[in-house]
């Protein structure tokens, strides 16, 4: 039987902590139940779940439709889009089989490759790779989340460009169906009629919409980072857990009265998270970046353990917790003292985003 491979790329870096990624989780639920009640996709589409932040992982390898269970979606930093690229092209050469004189290989794979952000790698050498021997092998659409995503750079992977923006949790909902429903369509587009590549569902009543791709010029991200977020890593001092800190880019900066300057970046909320996976999808080698802490607006509470005080930075430089003791210790470092106010400004280290 020849298979339709359907490869998801999931961009789970720092930015996408909150309510993106717990959307997403519901939606890879979303995709399997309307996939399994697809006769197209049950008898053609094989799916494979790859996550990527500094680094990939395949959650799930290639798999029959009505075996596939949606996996848990982690959480890791920064935003590796050559790294995943890389890891997407070795499982296709790996795992697509080919056609011969011999037999019929399965047909091209589909690729939808969802990303917030811009890459904190360098991409180049890993575009170049595609171009050359996967674009004509595999149809990819990428699905930009919100409008941090630049289109010349992606431009230069596929002419096949989407923007999503999201509006609650009912416009997530409708997205996924449609990414299911577009599967769908390309399963009985292979089975019905030989066509292969990747037929789009309609997008009416979605808040989807096709980006034009005005230029192809190489582009690059010399930063390394992704500067529409600011993200913290901090440590819960009473359970040892760790959580992020997500701030948002404001553009234009905010004003909230006279006693408070113009700010560059949001408190959007604080999330606990899995510490060893988070290392293990993480760039390594990474050199935090410094950002001035009147640049920040809002104080989260520790999401682990409700202390009220969540933005704490030690000597060591690591940010935690603390609540209302006299005495406090860095569960970093394991400094003790006690805490000190100011209204001075100052830099801590940042995430990739």
């Amino acid at each position: 039987m020849r298979r339709l491979p359907v490869y998801l790329v999931i961009d789970v870096s720092e930015s996408m902590v909150g309510q993106p990624i717990e959307q997403v989780r519901k939606g890879m639920r979303e995709i399997v139940q309307q996939l399994r009640s697809d006769p197209y996709a049950l008898e053609t589409a094989w799916v494979s779940v790859i996550a990527f932040a500094g680094r990939p992982k395949t959650l799930v390898p290639l798999t029959e439709t009505y075996t596939f269970f949606p996996p848990e979606i982690p959480i890791g930093g920064g935003t590796g889009l050559g790294t995943v690229l890389n890891h997407l092209m070795d499982d296709i050469e790996r795992n697509v089989v080919k056609t011969t004189a011999d037999r019929k290989g399965d047909w091209k794979p589909v690729v939808f490759l969802m990303t917030d952000g811009i890459p904190t790698d360098d991409p180049k050498s890993a575009i170049a790779r595609w171009n050359k021997s996967f674009r004509r092998r595999a149809a990819m659409t990428v699905i930009a989340i919100g409008d941090n995503v630049d289109p010349l750079l992606f431009g230069q992977l596929t002419d096949s460009i989407v923007r999503f923006n999201a509006d609650g949790e009912d416009s997530y909902k409708k997205f996924f169906r449609w990414i299911s429903a577009s599967v769908t369509a390309s399963s009985k587009s292979v089975a019905d009629f030989g066509e292969e590549g990747i037929k789009h569902a309609p997008m009416e009543g979605i808040n989807l919409e096709k980006v034009k791709i005005e230029d192809r010029a190489e582009t690059g991200n010399s930063s390394k980072i992704d500067d529409n977020y600011a993200v913290f890593e901090g440590k819960c001092q009473t359970t040892g857990n760790r959580y992020l800190i997500k701030y948002a880019r404001r553009p234009e900066g905010m004003h909230f009265g006279n006693d408070l300057s113009a700010t560059d970046f949001k408190l959007v909320g604080a999330y606990p998270i899995d510490g060893n996976i988070y290392d293990s999808l993480s760039a390594k080698g990474y050199k935090p970046a410094t950002i001035s802490v009147s640049r920040l607006y809002g104080q989260p509470i520790c999401p682990c353990c409700g202390n009220q005080h969540g933005f704490v930075t030690c000597e060591c430089g690591r940010i935690f917790c603390v609540g209302e003791q006299e005495f406090i210790k860095c569960p970093w470092c394991g400094i003790e003292g006690t805490l000190k106010v100011t209204n001075e400004a100052f830099d801590v280290g940042r995430t990739q985003g």
